[in-house]
């Protein structure tokens, strides 16, 4: 047995399953605010082309993806992030996801006895991936005194030189926080200076607020500096935010070429292969935007309403993308205990997503609340928690 298995924490969901047991909840409908599992309905569209494609199930899929879901992924990339260009044949890997990605990609680039940075609160993938690649995590405290970015002016220079693998999450999960420019370019040159690699996850970057701001990202960064090779820098997108197809289990890696070459290898033994109808479906949801700006509409609609109705008895603000609020609560734990008991609502204490340094968890005074619900029920579960407030 893998020794670092032991190493390993319960899952967020296990610890709050543990927090709940026993409780015997108010006799109201259950209201799930917890998982950030998105309920839009899927793109008609998508589905089509998805039992249009069933029939090649009959054959193997190549680990590289076809042609056209790469040269789909590649014009998208460019289009979004202002890029002048983006070779789909060596530039980009599709991937089962981001979740299995990102936990793949530290068993490919990091070394056993390395370093491994990443946010604090954070999604928990990163740290199992550290853990089991044989590698140390560092967490880099999000509090509110920077805005929920990771603090790394408090990096102390030894981890940066110990440091093989930097995650860092843009929109943030659980704070909506976003890196901007200055942010990304300094962690460009880190990685110049130290010679680690970049994994940003922005599986949130399509969820935001203003349609003339969109969020950047670390490609877009590596253009502006004149990197189109993106050296040491690279990206996971997902259809599962975007284009509320979770299930769909697609999403991509995108950047330095000579790192996805070494990650497909590993990929081609991993045997994680997209299955041929979900690789068409997935080129019918990276071509099309409209579904894409309509769930942009529903997620602020939400907020709005939810906001306005939280206005005075929540230390709450609306995040700068995503779709989780982030509210200080004093006692997460508690605070979602009791909420569950007498509201029938649930919600994931912060503690359960960070982890204490120095005996301090970033975490702990806070909730997660994810605004995947319909809006009657988002709407619902605010009125819920004003009543448990006050």
């Amino acid at each position: 047995m893998n020794p670092n298995i032991e190493k390993l924490q319960p899952y967020p969901f296990t610890k709050l399953a543990a927090l709940k047991k026993g409780l015997v909840p108010a006799d109201k409908p259950h209201i799930a605010l917890s998982i950030g599992e998105p309920k839009h309905t899927p793109p008609e569209f998508v589905r089509d082309e998805l039992i249009e494609n069933l029939d090649k199930l009959s054959a193997y899929p190549a680990t590289k993806g076809i042609d056209p879901l790469r040269e789909a992924i590649a014009s998208w990339l460019c289009d979004r992030f202002r890029l002048q260009g983006v070779c789909a044949d060596s530039q980009v890997l599709p991937v089962n996801g981001t979740r299995e990605a990102l936990f793949a990609f530290a068993q490919a680039v990091v070394a056993p006895g390395a370093k491994v940075l990443m946010p604090n609160p954070f999604y928990q993938i990163y740290e199992g991936a550290a853990l089991l690649a044989g590698a140390s995590p560092h967490f880099i405290s999000c509090s509110a005194a920077t805005d929920f970015k990771p603090d790394f002016a408090s990096v102390p220079e030894q981890a940066w030189r110990d440091c093989e693998l930097l995650y860092v999450c843009t929109p943030g999960n659980p704070t909506g926080a976003l890196l901007e420019a200055e942010d990304l370019r300094e962690l460009i040159e880190l990685a110049d200076r130290y010679d680690f690699t970049i994994a940003s996850d922005e599986c949130y970057s399509e969820l935001y607020f203003d349609e003339e701001k969109p969020p950047l990202g670390l490609l877009e960064v590596c253009a502006q500096m004149g990197r189109a090779d993106f050296a040491r820098c690279v990206v996971f997108h997902s259809l599962s935010k975007r284009s509320n197809l979770p299930g769909l289990r697609s999403g991509f890696v995108a950047g330095d070429a000579a790192i996805l070459e070494k990650f497909l290898l590993y990929r081609t033994y991993h045997g994680c292969a997209m299955p041929l109808p979900n690789q068409y479906a997935s080129i019918a949801a990276w071509q099309d935007e409209q579904h894409v700006r309509h769930n942009r509409a529903l997620y602020k609609e939400k907020f709005a309403a939810v906001l306005e109705i939280l206005d005075g008895c929540l230390d709450v603000q609306q995040p700068q993308a995503g779709f989780y609020l982030w509210p200080r609560v004093g006692d997460g734990e508690a605070f979602a205990r009791e909420l569950f008991r007498q509201q029938h609502i649930t919600v994931l204490p912060g503690a359960f997503l960070a982890r204490a340094v120095e005996d301090v968890n970033p975490g702990r005074e806070y909730v997660r609340m994810a605004l995947v619900a319909t809006l009657e029920e988002c709407v619902e579960a605010a009125r819920r928690i004003r009543e448990f407030c006050q």
